[in-house]
């Protein structure tokens, strides 16, 4: 679950940069029921952002208002500097990609492609030359008399794809866009989309619930919960710095410890985990008071694991069986049950065949965990 993508310039990291989506104490009420909740948001030119969420966190709704198809109950939304929250969705610098692609199903790829083009009335020489453009960038060429049920469901994802890219919005906003697609294609897709995004240049905001999707595509990640903003961040950032435990839970696996602080010594924290009272260490600069409640994050692949103890008085060790094993060829999880009876997650990568010097785990074997105090983060909510 790692960022594929490098992106040169961030520009929400520049003090004087102006973000082209600006999106301002925006609340909005079915009857007694808020579906958002003042939400402040930024997304600077050029970004493939993403609003992640379980259903019915209000991502959905909050794209839609940015599409023009929703009104806000309150707030405002500019874009490029200008204020659209009254504006009708047709005369929104935006065009927005369905989750169901909604391909017309008796005309061929190019006139899907070139639909909304003939409808804003652009001379004809002009809709051939933006559309054969464009089914070349999404090398739909060779389907171009093809009808949307000829076609697999990855092309027919860059036939909507191409259909909105065509008319030249600012702002691309895409509905689960590759929700439909099976677990290889959508790998497969998401390189593509991150291709096209890069040489378009065109801003996109993409709502998903899947959160290696958002990880892999996204220059940042804004994270939704109940209708609030809980976090916005690049995935780095969502990964290894969550401000709280729910995003630390939400974004990947992690194993939680809860304690209270019992000294520091910067920029070692100890912190006591009942109900064994062990002692564990995380380096934190922050002050903290003893006694405060406070919860360790500590993600899986951070920990090792091996059959024999760490020789030396090592910090940061535990003891346990292996309950359960989980091969996915990449790398193995193990269920680890405690002394204690808690479950402790360790994922190990497979570098190696399992016949090397690997460490390879059977079910009950006894089996000792260890990680380093820089690993793991102290949470206070």
């Amino acid at each position: 679950m790692c960022q594929t993508r490098k992106f040169a310039e961030r520009p929400w990291l520049e003090p004087g940069a102006s973000p082209f989506i600006q999106v301002s104490g925006i609340s909005k009420a079915f009857g007694q029921f808020s579906v958002l909740d003042k939400i402040d948001l930024q997304v600077y030119r050029g970004e493939l952002f993403s609003l992640l969420g379980g259903s019915g966190c209000g991502k959905t709704t909050l794209l839609r208002i940015l599409a023009g198809l929703e009104a806000p109950s309150s707030g405002r939304v500019l874009i490029d500097g200008v204020d659209v929250t009254n504006l009708p969705a047709h005369q929104r610098p935006v065009n927005m990609m369905f989750q169901s692609y909604a391909l017309f199903p008796h005309m061929n790829v190019t006139q899907n492609v070139e639909y909304g083009l003939k409808r804003d009335g652009i001379d004809r020489r002009e809709i051939n030359r933006r559309t054969k453009d464009m089914l070349a960038l999404l090398e739909l060429s060779t389907f171009a008399q093809r009808k949307p049920h000829q076609l697999s469901g990855g092309q027919r994802q860059r036939v909507a794809l191409a259909r909105a890219l065509v008319k030249r919005p600012k702002l691309l906003l895409l509905d689960e866009p590759l929700a439909a697609l099976d677990k290889r294609l959508r790998e497969q897709t998401q390189y593509e989309l991150m291709r096209i995004q890069h040489q378009l240049g065109v801003t996109f905001l993409l709502v998903t619930h899947d959160q290696e999707e958002a990880m892999t595509l996204s220059s940042r990640i804004a994270v939704m919960d109940e209708g609030r903003l809980i976090q916005v961040g690049t995935p780095t950032d969502l990964y290894e710095y969550p401000d709280n435990r729910f995003i630390a839970s939400f974004i990947g696996s992690v194993n939680l410890f809860e304690g209270h602080i019992v000294k520091q010594e910067h920029p070692h924290c100890a912190v006591l985990v009942p109900p064994n009272r062990s002692e564990f260490y995380v380096v934190d600069q922050r002050a903290f008071i003893p006694g405060q409640h406070v919860w360790i994050a500590l993600r899986p692949e951070k920990i090792s694991i091996s059959k024999h103890p760490v020789a030396g008085n090592i910090a940061n060790q535990l003891t346990g069986t292996i309950d359960s094993i989980a091969y996915t060829g990449s790398q193995s999880t193990y269920q680890i049950k405690t002394s204690t009876g808690d479950i402790v997650e360790v994922t190990q990568s497979n570098q190696n065949r399992p016949d090397s010097d690997q460490f390879v785990g059977e079910w009950n074997d006894i089996v000792h965990l260890q990680w380093e105090a820089n690993d793991a983060l102290l949470l206070m909510n």
